[in-house]
């Protein structure tokens, strides 16, 4: 099946609830949608989530993952802090603990595989009542299982770490830690079984071939080095996961890709833009590290013409909040919220028609509504930097 970009940007955008968004379920069925929120920056997920909300805010995220429990904050693809459905959860840790674990330390300061299960274990038992903060819980690690787990080792933002951090994300994973709300300033963690009752992971076996299924139909058609890249793992063991897979293979403008075999959206697709297709119209403004673009590929389709030396972080996507029109990146924008006040930046890389620019005015409103702020717009020079 020969795919044109415009048909793949028009499924994605339906697909993530972008355009047009939602209609039920709530923020946990929009991190459902991007198959997992990137929540590096908070403030961002919570507009991530409401993009795909007609009418959703902050303080209904906020609800999602404080309150009714239908949102946890954990480490998710590549390591990093996302949000993820609760109902998904027990999927999403038989997946990632299934993918190839690499050291990344030097011999001096890696723990060994042995000590990555004591570690675990114990954070595990430690945490299946409370909430700690790092330094709380590093205090109990060292009572629990010795000095050699705390000693400050890991070199990290200018500072050492105690040697057990290395195994956090590793612990979430096999479903053991989450974040809990924040105290003051300080993170805290706890187990995700506090608020799951009967909480286990899945089966590798299945919960893999489920995570594949999820990606494709957010981000498909892709390939297993899109699928590797995605989840900061090696194409060797994405190449052996497609392999064993049913899925259908197509060309989108010439670069090969699978999707799922079966897939509905692939005969909209084929079909000339009907259904899937319909949504590639339209003026969006993603933030930070979001999913549609951290995970959409072929990156040089995504980010096309001068969008590639602008909104790119050398090759790196989600560095720079980006003016999305038709389904590509055209532009970057900035946000700068100051008391009930969020002053807009955009710098489009091309010039707006009218009916662009009315949809950018609104996406504008919809941003300040989401922050619960005033907005004002300026289309000018965004003079901030890629965020680290």
């Amino acid at each position: 099946m020969e795919l044109t970009w415009g048909d793949v940007c028009g499924r994605r955008l339906r697909r993530h609830g972008l355009i047009p968004p939602l209609t039920e379920g709530g923020p946990a069925a929009a991190a459902a949608a991007m198959c997992g929120t990137h929540a590096q920056v908070l403030t961002a997920a919570e507009v991530s989530i409401c993009l795909r909300l007609s009418d959703a805010t902050r303080s209904d995220v906020q609800a999602a993952l404080w309150s009714d429990r239908s949102l946890i904050k954990t480490f998710g693809p590549r390591g990093t802090i996302h949000l993820l459905p609760a109902t998904d959860l027990a999927m999403w840790c038989g997946a990632l603990s299934s993918l190839p674990v690499n050291g990344r330390h030097t011999p001096d300061v890696r723990v060994t595989a042995e000590q990555t299960e004591e570690l675990i274990a114990a954070i595990g038992a430690i945490l299946a009542d409370k909430e700690l903060t790092v330094d709380e819980l590093t205090e109990a690690l060292a009572d629990k299982v010795g000095a050699w787990a705390v000693d400050p080792v890991m070199p990290a933002f200018q500072t050492l770490w105690p040697r057990w951090r290395q195994v956090v994300h590793i612990a979430a994973h096999r479903g053991v830690l989450c974040f809990g709300p924040n105290r003051g300033r300080n993170v805290t963690y706890t187990n995700p079984a506090r608020w799951l009752p009967g909480f286990v992971p899945a089966p590798q076996s299945d919960a893999i071939a489920w995570l594949l299924d999820r990606y494709l139909d957010a981000y498909g058609p892709a390939t297993p080095q899109h699928f590797a890249r995605w989840l900061a793992t090696t194409p060797g063991w994405a190449n052996r996961l497609f392999d064993r897979s049913r899925l259908a293979e197509v060309s989108i403008e010439g670069i090969r890709a699978w999707a799922l075999d079966g897939d509905p959206g692939s005969g909209d697709m084929e079909s000339g833009g009907t259904g899937d297709g319909d949504a590639a119209r339209g003026v969006l403004l993603l933030p930070h590290f979001e999913a549609f673009v951290v995970g959409g590929q072929p990156r040089e389709l995504l980010f096309p013409g001068a969008a590639w030396s602008r909104a790119l972080a050398g090759s790196q996507a989600g560095n720079f909040p980006v003016l999305l029109v038709d389904g590509v990146v055209a532009g970057v924008w900035h946000q700068k919220k100051s008391g009930k006040n969020v002053a807009i930046t955009v710098e489009p890389l091309g010039k707006l028609n009218a009916r662009q620019r009315k949809q950018l005015e609104a996406q504008v409103e919809r941003i300040g509504a989401i922050l619960e702020a005033r907005p004002s717009l300026t289309i000018g020079t965004v003079a901030v930097g890629a965020h680290a």
